[in-house]
């Protein structure tokens, strides 16, 4: 519109200026006027015509900006509500059922095969109540329960509940593990001796202690949440019945377990057979009480060691295994007909059995794992620039598994070292033979096939003489590098060249 006013203007001031001067009069007012007279007062008209809307689009500009920084300020509140409404919700819901509450309006039932429930409560609590100020007695429950909150989210357990002065929580939900059992063990010994200082202290003063008892079982749970009002996570099933029990068949001071949790963690702990104890409509359970960790598992101050972690690691990498294989299936795109989920995952198991084979150092054995894993997953995100994109999924996907950062750096080696072809350790050879294993299968040639059409759909354009000829240099330069790749191979290089030469892509 503004660029329509000033042409319009300009037109007339310019028709105007083509007219010769002359002067005029109006014979039936007796008024004379001049051309130049004429176009000052259209030019002064237009002028004002020009300023005022000028003025009005200033105006129209400064209520635009004031609109947009109340929008602004709005979409600011409403997402401070949102961000303190989600950390309200993770706070009484797991994370994932917490997202799933607010995107669906409900969560559905969960069973969950393998959970380790642990209750807790406060011996003798009901005569303490009776006798304590009901002020102090909250103030130390909840000193409690804090310092029990801060445990749980160490280990990576769920919190479920507290009811008066018992204290519920549960390993393996609801994010599945198989680490649960021995996690929650630990969690109840950091707990026991949380409560045993206070013990000494207490003594000490020489007031009213408390002592606290521990039960825990492991075994199958339904968890989800309940009400509609006052939401609540719970669990439900045998399992926490009978960690229940455990926890009342318990003596004060004591961490009891379940015979079936005794099976799952007896290789860290060092525990005392109660025998067959009696469990309200259960029968005859086998019980034990946890003393510690084996003397050859932790260090002087009772923590475990590095033997410990590794053997914990050892289980975490099955769990990692999983988890990166379903990432895989996900974030893996259909056009990636060779760099694919399954030959992803199939470096990792046939480096887990050469390292098996040559008889790998237990120390060696974890970053290889790691390495296998996450070798190929850079290519879902960055087709040409894989290495580092490995490295960041590997970094982004280990968060919370809580593995020691020399192993994860030595993984970050290893893949480094196979997309640069340096071959220096035992591990990057047996890396090595595992990544490139497909060469002495007698599905070579087929996959050779997908990895070609595969990169011609990537934008590396490449013909089929050309390829051949590539794929002939690539067979001799990776021949593998130990002794058990060599022995597994089943097709020879020299019937490989033959089968590819005979390929028509």
């Amino acid at each position: 519109m503004k660029k329509l006013s000033l042409s319009f203007s300009m037109m007339t001031i310019t028709a105007l200026l083509s007219v010769p001067a002359f002067a005029a009069s109006d014979y039936s007012t007796g008024i004379s006027f001049s051309i130049p007279v004429l176009i000052t007062g259209v030019v002064l008209l237009l002028i004002v015509q020009y300023i005022f809307y000028r003025l009005l689009e200033r105006k129209f500009r400064n209520k635009q900006a004031e609109l947009e920084k109340i929008i602004s300020k709005k979409n600011e509140e409403i997402k401070k509500i949102n961000e303190k409404t989600e950390a309200l919700l993770a706070n009484v819901l797991p994370k994932d059922t917490a997202g799933e509450l607010m995107a669906r309006g409900k969560v559905s039932k969960t069973r969950y095969n393998f959970v380790t429930v642990l209750f807790s409560d406060i011996q003798g609590f009901t005569q303490i109540a009776e006798e304590m100020n009901p002020e102090v007695l909250i103030d130390e429950l909840d000193k409690f329960f804090f310092h029990f909150d801060s445990v749980v989210e160490k280990y990576r357990i769920e919190k479920i509940k507290t009811i008066g002065d018992a204290y519920m929580c549960a390993g393996g939900i609801p994010e599945k593990n198989r680490t649960n059992p021995v996690e929650v063990v630990m969690a109840a010994l950091e707990m026991q001796d949380y409560m045993n200082k206070l013990k000494e202290e207490s003594m000490s003063r020489g007031i009213k202690y408390w002592d606290i008892r521990i039960g825990i079982h492991t075994g199958t749970v339904i968890a989800g949440v309940v009400g509609q009002k006052k939401l609540s996570y719970d669990i439900w099933g045998d399992t926490v019945n009978i960690a229940s029990r455990m926890e009342s068949s318990g003596v004060g001071g004591k961490i009891n377990i379940s015979g079936t949790t005794w099976e799952f963690v007896k290789d860290f702990f060092e525990c005392e057979y109660r025998g067959k104890m009696p469990v309200k409509y259960k029968g005859e359970l086998d019980m034990y009480f946890v003393k510690g960790i084996l003397p050859e598992l932790r260090e002087e101050n009772g923590m475990p060691n590095k033997k410990f972690r590794f053997m914990l690691q050892l289980l975490k990498l099955q769990d990692l295994e999983e988890k990166a294989g379903k990432i895989y299936l996900e974030e893996a795109h259909p056009n990636l007909y060779f760099h694919n989920a399954q030959y992803a995952m199939g470096i990792a198991t046939q480096a887990e059995l050469l390292a098996i084979a040559e008889e790998m150092p237990p120390e060696d054995y974890v970053p290889l794992k790691l390495a296998s894993v996450f070798l190929l997953s850079g290519y879902f995100r960055e087709y040409e620039n894989p290495a580092p994109a490995s490295c960041r999924m590997m970094e982004e996907t280990l968060q919370g598994f809580g593995f020691d950062e020399h192993f994860v750096n030595r993984a970050r080696e290893l893949i480094i070292n196979s997309f640069e072809n340096r071959y220096e350790t035992d591990s990057d050879r047996i890396l090595h033979d595992a990544r490139y294993d497909y060469l002495g299968r007698v599905d070579f040639v087929k996959l050779s096939g997908k990895e070609l059409r595969e990169r011609n759909e990537h934008g590396i354009k490449t013909e089929a003489g050309e390829w051949i000829d590539a794929q002939e240099k690539f067979i001799y330069e990776h021949d593998f590098l130990t002794g058990t790749g060599r022995l597994l191979r089943s097709v020879s290089i020299e019937e490989q060249l033959v089968r590819l030469r005979g390929k028509t892509y």
